[in-house]
C-alpha cells in the first residue's frame, strides 16, 4: 500500500514537471510582456502626447494668422463682428483642447485641437476674403469719389465761366447806357 501511494505521489510529480515543461515558454513570454509592456505603454503615450502637443501648437499657430486676419479685415474697413465671435468659438475650443491635455486626455485634446485648426482654417480664409471684398469696395468707393470729384469741379468751372460771361456782359451793357456821349 505504501508502494501504491508512493507512485501515485511520483506520478503526480513527474505530471506537474511536464506542466511545468510546457508552461516554462508561456512563463517567459508572460514575463517578457510584463517588463516590456510599461516601456511601450509609455512610449505610446509619450508619442500621443507629442501628437497632441503639436495639434495644439499648430492650432495656436491658425488661430494667431486668423486674429491678424481679423485685424487686418478690420483696417480694411469691415465689419468684423461675426468673425469676432466665430473667433471667440475657436479660441474656446483650443482652450477645451489645452484643458484635455493638461487632464492627460490626449487623444480628447487631439480631437479639440483639430477641431480648432479646421474652424480656423476657414475662419482665416473667411477673414482674408473679407479683407479683400472690403479693400475692393475702397477701391471702388474710391474710384466714385474721383468720377463724382472730377465731374463737380467741371460743372463748377463751367458755371463759373458761364457766370463771368452773364456778368461781364451785363456790366458793359450797364456801362455803355451810362457813358456820356462825345460829340
Amino acid at each position: 500500500m505504501c508502494r501504491s501511494i508512493f507512485q501515485r505521489g511520483e506520478y503526480r510529480i513527474e505530471k506537474w514537471a511536464d506542466a511545468m515543461s510546457t508552461l516554462k515558454p508561456f512563463t517567459i513570454i508572460i514575463i517578457l510582456f510584463v517588463s516590456i509592456f510599461p516601456i511601450t505603454f509609455t512610449t505610446l503615450t509619450s508619442s500621443s502626447e507629442d501628437i497632441a502637443v503639436s495639434a495644439i501648437n499648430k492650432a495656436e499657430e491658425v488661430i494667431a494668422s486668423v486674429y491678424q486676419g481679423v485685424l487686418e479685415a478690420e483696417k480694411s474697413g469691415a465689419c468684423v463682428s461675426d468673425l469676432l465671435a466665430r473667433l471667440n468659438a475657436v479660441g474656446e475650443i483650443l482652450a477645451e483642447a489645452r484643458i484635455s491635455y493638461r487632464l492627460k486626455d490626449f487623444d480628447g485634446a487631439l480631437r479639440s485641437a483639430n477641431l480648432c485648426y479646421e474652424e480656423g482654417e476657414k475662419l482665416r480664409i473667411d477673414a482674408y476674403t473679407l479683407r479683400d471684398l472690403a479693400l475692393r469696395e475702397d477701391s471702388q468707393r474710391f474710384r466714385w469719389t474721383m468720377i463724382w470729384s472730377i465731374l463737380n469741379v467741371t460743372v463748377i468751372i463751367f458755371a463759373s465761366f458761364m457766370g463771368w460771361r452773364i456778368f461781364k456782359r451785363r456790366y458793359f451793357n450797364r456801362i455803355s447806357r451810362e457813358k456820356p456821349e462825345v460829340v
